[in-house]
């Protein structure tokens, strides 16, 4: 099946998900040799030489390359914004796609900085999903259908994909879902979002508790779990990220919401996340609960909470840092510098 075919099913999903590619061995071997030929101690970069090592394993190529990075941001609204979990009212998301449109958000700034293109999805913002704390937010059909969406945006020789959503309650369906998936309370999972206060805090929690406990026997994998609680935006970052896998394309997950859309593969398999780094910790509490349930570490510890794969695109020139010393510094021999004793 090819990553352009459009999906009608969670069984078309499942099924794909067994074909992903595993990591080019022989780029990474190639990425680590060089490596050690390098003018510094060994280590001596830190994550910058694993980085390296990373993007040549799922590019599958040596040297890697960071020339044509892109960032990709879907908005989606949530029915679920109807039980006050939001500091904010619904229709914010479509103004803010206008302002990312407009040129007018931190996530164009910070893709000028990074010389990253980028492209805004709509989700039919008019139709949002429905209130999950009443009924399912999306049938199957609906969410694959956001799945193959996402998929279909993944463009052919990108050298990385910066990830990230915009949708009002989003927070919301990203703290059910890790509660579905991973248990817990579901106070552990919630935040403040866009700035509730006390009572919103409790009620968000209220909600995501009710919301798990309604809808649990029918959860019966983490595809489920997504339609249940998620929302379109969502499902296409979980489309985009094995669109990406697919096309060795590596991925830079934004924050909370976003690594929660992520999450629903790795309950799927635990290899499915190889290819994608976690640009920054939210300050979301549950996203740092839910790293360590990934087994992820952060690029960023910037106290940010914004979305919009603001913090993904941030990471980027630690990708270009990372490949310009792997690709441009001398080697020992080359430098006529002695090597270790």
């Amino acid at each position: 099946m090819s990553e352009k075919t459009p999906l009608a099913s969670f069984d078309e999903v499942r099924a794909l998900l067994a074909e992903l590619p595993g990591p080019e061995s022989s780029a990474s071997a190639a990425a680590v040799a060089r490596e050690a030929q390098l003018t510094k101690p060994a280590g001596a970069l830190g994550r910058l030489e694993e980085l390296s090592v990373w993007l040549a394993t799922w590019q599958g190529r040596h040297p890697p390359r960071m020339e044509r990075p892109h960032t990709a941001v879907f908005a989606g609204n949530h029915g679920v914004a109807a039980q006050g979990v939001s500091a904010y009212p619904a229709e914010v998301t479509r103004q803010m796609v206008a302002n990312f449109i407009e040129g007018g958000a931190a996530v164009n700034q910070l893709c000028a900085v990074a010389d990253s293109a980028l492209k805004v999805h709509e989700m039919g913002l008019e139709e949002p999903t429905r209130d999950f704390s009443e009924a399912p937010a999306m049938d199957e059909a609906d969410c694959a259908k956001a799945i193959a969406y996402g998929m279909m945006t993944v463009e052919d020789g990108l050298d990385v994909l910066a990830l990230g959503e915009m949708g009002i309650a989003n927070t919301t369906s990203a703290a059910a879902i890790c509660h579905a998936l991973f248990g817990g309370r579901a106070a552990d999972w919630v935040g403040r979002g866009t700035g509730v206060d006390e009572a919103g805090l409790a009620r968000k929690a209220r909600v995501v508790k009710a919301a798990v406990a309604k809808h649990r026997d029918a959860m019966t994998d983490p595809l489920e779990v997504l339609r249940h609680l998620g929302g379109f935006e969502l499902a296409a970052i979980l489309g985009a990220v094995m669109a990406a896998r697919l096309a060795r394309t590596p991925v830079l997950l934004d924050g909370y919401t976003c690594t929660a859309a992520a999450a629903v593969l790795h309950a799927l398999d635990g290899r499915a996340l190889d290819h994608c780094q976690v640009a920054h910790v939210s300050a979301e509490p549950g996203h740092r609960r839910l790293l360590e349930r990934l087994d992820k570490r952060p690029l960023l510890d910037l106290g940010m909470r914004l979305g919009e794969a603001s913090g993904a695109v941030l990471a980027i020139p630690l990708l270009k840092a990372a490949c310009a010393c792997h690709s441009a510094m001398a080697t020992f021999e080359e430098a006529g510098v002695s090597g270790p004793a």
